[in-house]
């Protein structure tokens, strides 16, 4: 790991270590770096590629992180003796205030860990230990005045800063939601096809983050940005051949290809029209609600008005059907 801090039991019900372990008594707060060399605004210009984020563009870190947690925690076992238990996202523990506690960081305007060190580029894990452990001088806010993150923020997803509304946050809305992307947020969605960088991309702190020097989590270019038409036609088994091992597979194919289709109606190039076409027909109600819309974009008015006069009158799922009629 290339830094951590410590945490004693806090008093907030929602962040203590014993809600989730009764004999917890330190939560030790581990932070690894991922720090990329590219520009992730300058990538959004990039329309006839789908960009994935920086975070899901390489080997899936609960894997990396995990498996380093898991040696250090032996080792704290062995050296405290007292029990251990790991957490990487895999349990409802507050790791960024305990982070914040732990002296790693602090929760930023846009709610994610700043560091002064890696700035917003930063994958948490947790040991929760049965030992009492000294814990560090907590970590101050440094944001002051900056309001770059909510500034730039595609969707508004920011009422105020250090609060986020998770239903108009493209990241949630391209790997989380499970329906279709709200008619109000997709030309947002621009060329993202899983998750958004914006808010952590613009922090004035990553101007000192060096780029990660773990070579398990190295950025794939393959993955990063590809095209559209190139990911538009994946099947189930092309998908979770491509995105194998990395967090884009745990979204799934459809709601993954759902994405890729509107960003190629954000794109504004007339060449994919076809591939869209093609995906009216596919088994997916995301998929052939998401051509819907991007045909609408992409065709004249008289190709799309042939196209609905063939299609719409089959099409039995209601979602759908209420595309066609938009």
């Amino acid at each position: 790991m290339e830094w951590l801090g410590k945490q004693r039991e806090g008093a907030n019900p929602r962040e203590h270590p014993q809600a989730l372990w009764a004999d917890a008594k330190s939560a030790i707060l581990i932070g690894q770096s991922y720090a990329s060399a590219d520009d992730a605004i300058a990538l959004l210009q990039q329309k006839q590629n789908g960009l994935v984020s920086a975070y899901a563009a390489r080997r899936d870190y609960h894997d990396v992180v995990k498996g380093k947690l898991k040696r250090f925690a032996q080792w704290l076992a062995r050296e405290t003796n007292a029990d251990v238990k790991v957490f990487v996202d895999t349990a409802p523990l507050m790791e960024k205030p305990l982070a914040q506690r732990a002296g790693l960081g602090w929760q930023g305007k846009h709610t994610n860990l700043v560091s002064r060190e890696h700035g917003s580029w930063l994958f948490l894990g947790a040991i929760l230990s049965a030992a009492e452990i000294e814990p560090d001088a907590p970590e101050q806010d440094h944001c002051g005045s900056c309001r770059a993150c909510l500034d730039v923020c595609p969707t508004n997803a920011f009422p105020a800063p250090y609060q986020l509304d998770a239903r108009r946050c493209l990241a949630y809305l391209t790997i989380e939601h499970k329906g279709q992307i709200p008619r109000e947020f997709r030309e947002a969605v621009g060329n993202r096809v899983f998750g958004c960088d914006d808010c952590l991309a613009v922090c004035p702190w990553n101007k000192f983050a060096q780029t990660s020097r773990e070579a398990r989590l190295e950025m794939r270019d393959d993955l990063r940005l590809a095209p559209l038409s190139e990911l538009a036609v994946l099947d189930d088994a092309a998908f979770r051949a491509r995105f194998a091992g990395t967090p884009v597979k745990r979204t799934g194919r459809d709601r993954f290809v759902r994405n890729v289709v509107c960003a190629a109606g954000n794109s504004g190039d007339a060449s994919l029209a076809p591939v869209v076409e093609r995906l009216i027909g596919d088994s997916s109600p995301l998929v052939r609600g998401m051509a819907v819309w991007t045909a609408r974009r992409l065709l004249d008015v008289g190709a799309f008005e042939r196209l609905k006069s063939a299609q719409a009158p089959r099409e039995g799922d209601c979602s759908v059907a209420e595309e066609w009629d938009e």
